[in-house]
């Protein structure tokens, strides 16, 4: 590119993680992307769509070696001023837990047009692998989208488990690791023990598996640290995961 000039970013979502729930539209920019910049966890059959791309991984990833926030942001606006089409690939939906503020803020300040492409965010692939609705008429008419963790440089959240109800269902993001405690703090702000719960474990993907369970037995222990590995997982709390539907060609 011409020097002064810079090229736009685009927000992709890349789904759970099959390939074959990429929208046509992220597979139209990963294939004419210059620049792909990458989430932890985007599977290498997703990167392959993008051959003629550099690519570079800026994943962060619990308990391992993370880009930090504001390389991750330096990376991309340099980018932008090198490339035409850059494409920032993201786990699940942009908008979902994905720093997307501070990356859009970091390219406004460059003065760098950008765009976001939605994706599959993993609480519905987690549905589609449990076979249930989110929702149900009488008996979960919300669902709640949450986190236990908080950014490195940001105070623990206290008080996240109090603002949840439990006629509601709750999906957990990023907390996997730390089921057990998550688990407590919902039955110490009156959750009951008998509350179903699910692990759901790569949803989407060929390795897809499920481990249902209580909230009271998740407290217990229920899923151990070894169970969990690299792989993505979300917990589930509520209605959904009850065990009396599996979807055809699926199972625990």
């Amino acid at each position: 590119m011409s020097e002064g000039s810079s090229g736009k970013v685009w927000f992709v979502g890349a789904g759970p993680g099959a390939v074959d729930l990429l929208t046509v539209r992220a597979q139209n920019l990963l294939a004419g992307a210059d620049f792909v910049l990458f989430d932890a966890l985007i599977g290498a059959e997703i990167l392959q769509l993008a051959p003629q791309a550099r690519q570079r991984s800026v994943g962060k990833r619990f308990g391992s070696a993370s880009t930090d926030q504001a390389e991750i942001d330096r990376l991309l606006v340099q980018a932008a001023r090198d490339h035409a089409q850059v494409v920032r690939l993201k786990g699940g939906d942009p908008t979902v837990f994905g720093r997307l503020d501070e990356e859009i803020d970091a390219l406004n300040a460059a003065g760098i047009a950008w765009e976001i492409v939605p994706g599959v965010t993993a609480a519905t692939a987690a549905a589609a692998a449990l076979g249930r609705s989110l929702t149900r008429r009488g008996r979960a008419r919300r669902v709640v989208i949450a986190t236990p963790r908080t950014g490195r440089g940001e105070p623990p959240n206290q008080r996240w488990a109090a603002e949840l109800d439990p006629a509601d269902t709750v999906v957990l993001y990023m907390a996997a690791h730390v089921a057990q405690e998550s688990a407590s703090a919902l039955l110490a702000e009156g959750f009951a023990s008998a509350t179903a719960a699910a692990v759901v474990y790569a949803a989407s993907r060929s390795d897809q598996t499920l481990q249902r369970t209580t909230l009271g037995e998740l407290a217990g222990g229920a899923i151990a640290e070894p169970a969990i590995g690299e792989r993505p997982a979300l917990l589930v709390i509520g209605e959904p995961a009850r065990s009396d539907r599996v979807p055809s060609g699926g199972g625990d």
